[in-house]
């Protein structure tokens, strides 16, 4: 019964799907400039690409960027659908959620003070988002370290589309949620800007699961305030400066662990990232100039008001990390139809961190000091780019030195062929590297200077089909990755394990009228991790949080020029799941689920729409983390006002 039910699941999700006259499948003219580093049309790579359109995110107004990524085809994001304060961690393909780049207008982001060092996703509103380019396979050749599983390069909103505009959004929702974001935009013939102020906070849900139903447990909220600040100088016709500023910070509450309840447990994150873009054309040569600084500092208080079982009396933590990265890119035609693109990079990043904790065993402090906790990187690439009549391809290599392990080398080879401007063709094989992160290299007791770069090799095959008239089109790809030196906790940080991935992805849409799209979605995802135990090698065929098989539909239906109706239905299979409430930790199955949810929005004029998103219609009680809370029958309203 469980796979009938999936497989209806999965029929309704296609047609859903077809509803989405913007899916990224759609476009096969739409310009994208992550496949390349330079501006491409989606008939010109042959990478596996998606972009989440300007208008599908005007469409997300009750969600935020988590819950969108949620939506898209072999991505699921750990803490989407949990209270909304909860960390987000992006499983793309299967792959630990460290191996997925995040890019912000290009310029790749990270947290040197994280674990993982993931740039962290709730720092970005998704109402100051223009697009979203979702690229995927191992991507270091172009994007050096932690692209294996790809990147995801959110592209923020620049200008407007006349000399002075305002903008406002106000909405409110389940859980006592405000979100309000508002500012002013323009462009000049030598001026272009966007400034926008963004506020959130909700009173949330008990972050842990309370495992009995007591009702004990406290609501866990979240408040946030954000700043973005884009300009841009054209200086002539070849030249324009486009310096940038965003800051963000935010506070919440947490609780002490799964199934565990906390009353008193704080943190508060400030983020700042400023720095400034250059772009400088002769003919058809292109020089790019990106700089940027990046410092993030985090503070967490559990202080001994109240204490559950088990846990620390007391704990404070402190985390700073600054990272810096400059970049040149020099693209030029070589010979008509042959394109390079080439570059060299450096980046640098330090972290500064604090613990103390007291307990019934007494106290205990550590610390890692900047001056010793940093690592440097410099990087030179270059890739080819062919366009012929029919076949295609594009080449390249990186050379990689870090301070810590040494030289690194990755390439990528795409060839594919586009066939009456229907049928496209394609096959990559590409290799990328994750560098060993500040606190598994210096943190006190666990952390190990000898660690090596985590490596992969990702190849994939697959073919794409654009109906002529745009009524029909639909991608298949099917994909492995190996990734060797993988980095594991036994009593410290070593390089022990091997990851192996393979699976398959499939992408209808249907346009049945100019008005009615149906937009469907299936992923399928296996794993496999071979690792050293007691000097025996072992293997397991587990991919933890991550569901084997996920589908999903949308339909998209406007029903007037002021109208517009949605409808998503998506499926996560059954997943594994660690429960540490014994030791050694043991493995636990998550029963599958299905989530429906609904838009709507109505435009009076050109200036002012109302909307409201609809979440977990059904009410279905799931599991997304085990021991953690997901969030029930939801509703998010608002309005929007441009002028």
């Amino acid at each position: 019964m469980k796979k009938i039910a999936l497989s209806v699941t999965a029929l309704m999700t296609t047609l859903t799907l077809w509803a989405q006259k913007d899916s990224a499948t759609n476009a096969l003219d739409e310009v994208v400039v992550t496949a390349t580093k330079s501006p491409k049309k989606l008939s010109e790579t042959g990478k596996v690409l998606t972009v989440i359109s300007h208008e599908q995110l005007e469409r997300s107004a009750g969600k935020d960027i988590a819950q969108v990524l949620n939506e898209q085809t072999g991505i699921v994001v750990n803490g989407a659908t949990s209270n909304p304060g909860k960390d987000k961690s992006i499983y793309m393909r299967g792959a630990k959620s460290d191996y997925t780049l995040i890019l912000i207008d290009g310029i790749p982001l990270y947290d040197p003070s994280g674990l993982s060092s993931n740039f962290d996703i709730r720092t970005i509103p998704i109402e100051n988002i223009e697009r979203v380019e979702i690229l995927k396979g191992s991507q270091s050749t172009l994007y050096g370290a932690d692209a294996i599983a790809g990147v995801i390069n959110i592209i923020t909103k620049r200008k407007g589309n006349k000399e002075v505009g305002a903008f406002a959004t106000a909405s409110y929702g389940s859980f006592n949620t405000f979100k309000g974001n508002a500012g002013v935009n323009g462009s000049t013939k030598t001026l272009d800007y966007n400034v926008a102020y963004t506020y959130y906070d909700t009173k949330g849900i008990s972050e842990a699961k309370d495992p009995n139903g007591t009702g004990t447990f406290d609501k866990d909220g979240y408040k946030q305030h954000g700043v973005l600040a884009n300009l841009g100088f054209k200086v002539n016709d070849h030249w324009k400066i486009t310096p940038f500023l965003r800051y963000n910070t935010y506070n919440g509450k947490l609780d002490a662990g799964a199934y565990t309840d906390d009353r008193d447990y704080t943190y508060k994150s400030k983020s700042l990232q400023t720095g400034v873009r250059s772009e400088l054309t002769f003919g058809k040569s292109r020089f790019t100039l990106n700089y940027s600084y990046n410092t993030i500092k985090r503070d967490y208080l559990n202080d001994s008001g109240y204490v559950p079982p088990y846990s620390d009396q007391y704990y404070s933590g402190g985390y700073k990390g600054t990272d810096q990265f400059a970049e040149i890119v020099y693209s030029t035609e070589l010979a008509k139809g042959l394109q390079l693109v080439s570059g060299v990079d450096y980046r640098t990043s330090n972290t500064s961190q604090s613990n103390t904790y007291i307990g019934s065993w007494g106290q205990d402090v550590s610390k890692i000091s900047k001056d010793s906790a940093m690592q440097h990187q410099f990087n030179a690439y270059a890739s080819l780019l062919y366009t012929g009549k029919v076949f295609h391809a594009e080449a390249g290599a990186r050379y990689n030195n870090n301070s810590i392990y040494g030289t690194k080398w990755t390439y990528n080879f795409n060839p594919f062929v586009f066939l009456n401007k229907e049928v496209k063709i394609f096959a990559n094989i590409s290799s990328a590297f994750k560098t060993p992160t500040l606190y598994q290299l210096y943190a006190p007791m666990y952390g190990n200077s000898s660690l090596k770069a985590e490596s992969a090799v990702t190849y994939e095959g697959g073919v794409q089909y654009f109906q002529p008239e745009q009524k029909f089109n639909i991608r298949g790809v099917i994909y492995k990755r190996d990734v060797n030196n993988v980095i594991a906790f036994t009593n410290r940080y070593v390089n022990q394990d091997e990851q192996h991935n393979w699976g398959v992805e499939i992408e209808p849409t249907i346009n049945f009228t100019e008005n009615l799209q149906l937009v469907l979605q299936y992923a399928h995802t296996k794993g496999k991790l071979n690792t050293q135990l007691n000097g025996k090698d072992s293997s397991s065929s587990t991919l933890l949080r991550v569901p084997e098989d996920t589908y999903s539909m949308a339909l998209n239906y406007r029903a007037s020029k002021k109208l517009f109706l949605s409808m998503n239905i998506q499926t996560f299979g059954a997943r594994k799941d660690l429960d540490f409430s014994t030791y050694p930790s043991t493995l636990v199955n998550l029963e599958a689920y299905t989530l429906w949810s609904a838009y709507g929005e109505y435009k009076f004029n050109k200036h002012v729409k109302v909307f409201a998103d609809f979440k977990n219609i059904t009410n279905t009680d799931y599991v997304e983390v085990l021991g953690y809370s997901t969030q029930p029958a939801s509703v998010q309203a608002g309005l929007t006002v441009t002028f």
